[in-house]
């Protein structure tokens, strides 16, 4: 009959995570927009490596993105520009609210809008321009990420 030595017969399961851990290496969550190139010689391009910095990305591209502009989702983006040219007839803050909240409820329903308010930039009114900013503060319920606040401005030319 054989002897066996349980020494040499494996490592611990806890021993391996341990180890994994320590050489885990961060992979990035998507390309950071505007497209740039990298400052390290890691990517090509700045990436987004926190799930919180990629959806805020993600949110502004959503709202500044006009419908048309997205090749193969026509319907993508909460289109407001339509109705920064037409400010007599509408309601701005109101409509610019309900297409947002749309949008966000269509292509990004992970995201809880919580504020919303809009601010006139006077500065630039001298040169014939209108610029409006939009505030918003949401949260991600998935990622356990709340109190994000984000400023988008939306110009028009006069």
């Amino acid at each position: 009959m054989a002897t066996i030595s349980f020494k040499s017969a494996g490592e611990k399961f806890s021993s391996i995570q341990d180890r994994d851990s320590r050489n885990r290496v961060q992979l990035p969550i998507g390309i950071a927009t505007p497209l740039r190139l990298s400052t390290t010689q890691k990517d090509i391009f700045e990436m987004r490596y926190r799930i919180e910095d990629q959806v805020t990305d993600n949110l502004r591209n959503l709202i500044l993105t006009n419908h048309g502009e997205r090749l193969g989702h026509y319907d993508f983006g909460a289109n407001l520009r339509p109705i920064l040219f037409d400010l007599s007839s509408t309601d701005f803050e109101s409509e610019a609210m309900s297409r947002i909240s749309a949008a966000v409820k269509k292509y990004m329903p992970f995201v809880t809008l919580e504020t919303f308010e809009l601010e006139v930039d006077n500065r630039s009114t001298s040169r014939g321009l209108a610029t409006y900013i939009v505030a918003l503060s949401y949260g991600i319920p998935a990622a356990d990420s709340t109190g994000h606040k984000m400023k988008v401005a939306l110009t028009v030319g006069g």
